[in-house]
């Protein structure tokens, strides 16, 4: 069986157009990427893109179907991804003002890659329209006679994908002009991000089932 890169290409195309707009992912990389470091936010986006990998493995397991169809579980994830995100705004407000970091801020920033890593891994997670939008995805753009090695090919895509696009906004706004132009906004950079996640947490809770 050849590989069906027309079916492939559609898939990618629009998995990639809803990668890029600005949502929770792009806001944890982001608070990461000025309040931390390169390196933070770097794992941050390797949790967001290892996300993906859990939200194919349910959906091709048709495990995705049943939250998608059950009112009980979806609003189990939503409220869930709702606290999560009003919990990262809280943290966002009451945290310092971001400033440049010193080198021994740079050591304990490696000890934290583990917890950089869960932000963003459970910030994707928790998100309940990232299992509507897979389930819509492969619903309508993937055959039912495509190979299951070949979805499971898919979601590692779409997985390599992600970060990719996570990296690269990790770098531009790691970039020392970047950065310090966000270091002058000083304690308004904290109250503008809590108040995106509590905009984005209200966005979650309103979600609702199609």
């Amino acid at each position: 069986m050849s590989f069906p890169w027309l079916e492939f290409s559609t898939l990618m195309l629009a998995f990639g157009i809803n990668a890029v707009i600005p949502g929770a992912d792009f806001a944890m990389v982001l608070r990461q990427s000025i309040a931390h470091d390169r390196r933070a936010a770097l794992f941050t986006s390797a949790g967001i893109a290892t996300s993906i990998l859990v939200h194919g493995s349910y959906t091709l397991l048709g495990v995705g179907v049943i939250v998608g169809q059950s009112l009980l579980l979806f609003n189990i994830l939503k409220w869930a991804g709702a606290a999560y995100l009003v919990y990262l705004a809280i943290s966002a407000l009451r945290s310092p003002p971001p400033q440049p970091p010193v080198a021994s801020e740079l050591a304990a920033t490696r000890r934290g890659d583990m917890a950089a890593f869960a932000l963003g891994f459970f910030t994707n997670l928790l998100n309940p329209k990232a299992v509507l939008f897979f389930l819509a995805l492969f619903t309508s753009l993937v055959s039912a006679h495509t190979g299951g090695d070949i979805k499971v090919a898919y979601v590692l895509c779409m997985s390599i994908m992600l970060f990719a696009w996570f990296a690269l906004v990790s770098v531009f706004f790691t970039t020392p002009s970047v950065r310090e132009s966000f270091f002058r906004f000083g304690r308004w950079f904290n109250r503008v991000t809590g108040i995106t996640f509590i905009l984005l947490a209200v966005r979650v809770a309103l979600a609702q089932q199609h």
